[in-house]
């Protein structure tokens, strides 16, 4: 398997994938919201593609999951944030893995949160390069400690900083290559620690709840940072060659601004899993183009393997499809498709979960299914679950077909290998243990 060049004999693109931890998707100013400034996440949509309905987990680790295989993360081992539930199998095969197969460079800057024991740690899972923390939450955001390729070494300054420094250096070190650059941010979620400059500034804008003044500031500290990534990428002249992606992994972590839609971070709800989802790639995207069918994370690994020319790869069975077709422009009639959420217990009737279609939501959080037609209610605030009783009951049952199917592999703990020969110290971290 390698990436095939183009036409004229051009090396194939540099791939940089920027996720960010519960930043919503009212987070972005050119999203609606007046009080916060994020010109490069708004440069990145305007220069490339903005998708309208773009559809994450509610979680980070699920979203996660998902991204990276292109696969729904309960098939993958990932149903929880914690306790070893965040685990990915060994087996899945990444995005990295793939585009390494094929001659990248690949290297992750940030949170990984999809297991820390070799195999599962970042370097077993495709990465050559490391730097981050593996766990779902880290303490302090200043002069902390971070995994480079298994060992703990020590930082300066405010994490993502630092994550953004390593990420530059990456480049800079692979840039006559081809290279996969993924950037998990891990603000803002919590804890609420933020360089003071811009905790300042949105001080003074007289936000009354600290937490959100905190969040829009650990954003614009976000946005800084990609576009130090960009202006790298400029720097080096490789910037019309590089796909350059950013999104979020759920919904916003507060109840603040995020379009008027229902529902937040941890919810089956719409405010709970549409998330922002800019695309810029000069070299084969036209700017200022809007994509309103619905999307999803499961995409972005046979997107990014068609835009890298990445031919004949082998994965498990995936679930996501390639947007490079929606994006190009390059068929009339898109496929309607149904998307499906769960989040939460490995039974049928448990967690939040839900049915998406362009038209309609199913959702059930534990209280009995909704429906909602997100064309002409998009704020859900008409629930026809009586109204359109047959229309529910298809969806109902589809999505346990679905569960059927994806949940098949079961939810068995996931073994920690102890003495990998690619790594002879295992750590069992806290968040592992069970207490009584």
């Amino acid at each position: 398997m390698s990436a095939n060049q183009g036409q004229s004999g051009e090396r194939p693109p540099n791939v940089v994938l920027v996720l960010t931890d519960d930043q919503g998707y009212g987070d972005v100013r050119s999203h609606g919201n007046k009080l916060i400034d994020t010109p490069i996440h708004d440069r990145i949509a305007a220069e490339g593609v903005r998708f309208d309905r773009f559809f994450v987990s509610p979680v980070c680790a699920p979203t996660r999951a998902s991204l990276l295989t292109g696969r729904y993360h309960i098939r993958t081992g990932v149903h929880g944030v914690t306790r070893g539930h965040e685990i990915m199998r060994a087996d899945e095969v990444t995005i990295a893995e793939l585009l390494k197969g094929a001659g990248y460079a690949t290297g992750a800057f940030g949170k990984w949160h999809n297991g820390s024991q070799y195999p599962h740690h970042p370097n077993g899972q495709g990465f050559d390069e490391f730097l981050g923390f593996c766990a779902g939450h880290w303490n302090n955001y200043f002069n902390t400690s971070l995994d480079h390729n298994g060992t703990m070494v020590k930082s300066d300054g405010f994490i993502i900083d630092t994550l953004t420094d390593a990420a530059i250096e990456f480049i800079e070190v692979n840039h006559k290559r081809p290279f996969f650059c993924y950037i998990p941010y891990n603000t803002p979620h919590t804890p609420w620690q933020v360089p003071e400059r811009y905790w300042r500034k949105y001080q003074a804008k007289g936000i009354d709840d600290p937490a959100i003044a905190c969040a829009y500031a650990m954003c614009e500290n976000i946005d800084d940072n990609m576009g130090r990534v960009l202006a790298k990428l400029e720097e080096l002249k490789i910037a019309d060659d590089t796909i350059f992606i950013y999104l979020s992994d759920n919904g916003p972590n507060t109840d603040r601004y995020n379009a008027g839609m229902k529902g937040r971070k941890g919810s089956a709800h719409e405010g709970g899993g549409r998330v922002p989802f800019f695309v810029r790639y000069p070299r084969r995207i036209s700017p200022g183009k809007v994509i309103k069918p619905i999307a999803a994370h499961i995409d972005l690994l046979p997107t990014l393997m068609e835009y890298c020319g990445v031919r004949n790869y082998k994965t498990k069975p995936l679930d996501g499809r390639s947007l490079v077709p929606l994006i190009e422009s390059k068929q009339s009639a898109w496929p309607s498709r149904t998307l499906f959420t769960v989040w939460g217990g490995t039974q049928l009737q448990d967690g939040r979960r839900a049915v998406r279609t362009d038209r309609w939501r199913a959702v059930n959080e534990k209280r009995g299914w909704e429906l909602y037609d997100m064309l002409n209610d998009p704020l859900q605030k008409q629930n026809l679950a009586q109204a359109k009783p047959d229309v529910l009951a298809r969806f109902s049952a589809s999505y346990g077909e679905w569960f059927s199917d994806a949940a098949a592999a079961g939810f068995n703990p996931i073994p920690i290998h102890v003495g990998h020969p690619a790594r002879n110290e295992v750590v069992l971290e806290g968040h592992y243990a069970y207490l009584n």
